[in-house]
């Protein structure tokens, strides 16, 4: 099953692709690590980047989409951006999207943690946060 994680951070989606087959995980190249949402108050902006996302998806046959989930509250909350992006997301009915919360990454990663160090995934560090959203979501069965 390949899995997209995204993070969804200001007006930018970061995502990682990473599959799992016979117990090994690959992380394939993507043509690209980010979507930027450049103004949300124009409705165009939203179906653009609902449907380049979606263009990408289908173009590395995404199973799942996996958003990390935004606090409501608190100093890491999510913006106004975010949110709209992440309605977007999940409207696409092209789309199967899931939302995990932060403390169900970090339940899933306390009983399945990561196997090496982020830094030799050759992932860029701004993806940590992505990568092991899909990473977490690929781990659930496991516990």
């Amino acid at each position: 099953m390949r899995v997209c994680g995204v993070e969804l951070k200001n007006n930018e989606a970061i995502i990682c692709l990473l599959s799992l087959s016979d117990g090994l995980f690959d992380i394939p190249e993507c043509r690209t690590s980010r979507f930027t949402l450049l103004d949300s108050n124009i409705s165009q902006n939203l179906k653009d980047f609902q449907f380049s996302f979606a263009k990408l998806m289908e173009d590395y046959k995404v199973d799942k989409i996996v958003i990390n989930q935004a606090p409501m509250k608190g100093k890491f909350a999510g913006g106004a951006i975010a949110f709209k992006m992440e309605a977007t997301l999940q409207l696409a009915e092209e789309l199967d999207v899931e939302i995990m919360s932060a403390s169900e990454i970090k339940e899933v990663l306390k009983y399945n943690p990561l196997s090496i160090p982020f830094k030799e995934t050759g992932l860029k560090p701004f993806q940590q946060v992505a990568f092991t959203t899909a990473f977490a979501y690929q781990q659930r069965g496991q516990q």
